[in-house]
């Protein structure tokens, strides 16, 4: 397990899955997580949101607890690892219950971690929707930089959203560790 100060971020157990499709996999929040719509899937199929065991090579999915009561508070990733350029995204959803209690800004430095030491990575980025006001404070605390808006990026639930994007280099992370 990786460990923050808040939060612990574990391979995805067979248990978790109900709990996410339940807790995360709504039309709307569907739509604002991943600007694809949604749809029903079987539990267990290939192409459920939320799955045990993934071996893909682009993608790393994580089950974040909290460290306080080993409690299921959410699912994270590293997506879109692209090993020549060196770069990947970061993706998290918190359960509603465990929104507010500054899990996010911790799941992402873990998440930085993995990616720039485990990974060797250069980039990291997360895109998220312009009125996701929690999720570029969570960037910014962990020195991540504004770095554009896409205009009406991402449809969701009848209307397109703008889309920010925020960028993070390794040199700068470890400036930012440093003090």
């Amino acid at each position: 397990m990786l460990k923050g100060k808040k939060i612990g971020l574990r391979a995805r157990h067979e248990a978790d899955i109900p709990v996410l499709q339940d807790e995360l996999a709504d039309p709307h929040t569907t739509a604002r997580a991943t600007g694809q719509p949604w749809r029903p899937f079987t539990p267990g199929s290939n192409e459920a949101p939320f799955v045990v065991g993934d071996t893909k090579d682009d993608v790393v999915h994580f089950s974040i607890v909290d460290l306080a009561d080993d409690a299921l508070v959410g699912t994270a990733n590293l997506w879109g690892i692209d090993k020549h350029a060196r770069a990947a995204h970061i993706g998290l959803g918190l359960l509603p219950l465990a929104r507010g209690k500054g899990f996010s800004t911790d799941v992402v430095a873990v998440l930085c971690h993995y990616g720039f030491t485990v990974h060797g990575l250069h980039r990291l980025q997360i895109e998220t929707l312009a009125d996701n006001l929690p999720m570029q404070r969570a960037a910014e605390r962990n020195g991540f930089v504004r770095e554009g808006v896409r205009r009406d990026a991402s449809w969701v639930m009848g209307e397109f959203l703008d889309e920010v994007l925020l960028g993070l280099l390794v040199h700068d992370w470890k400036t930012a560790e440093a003090h």
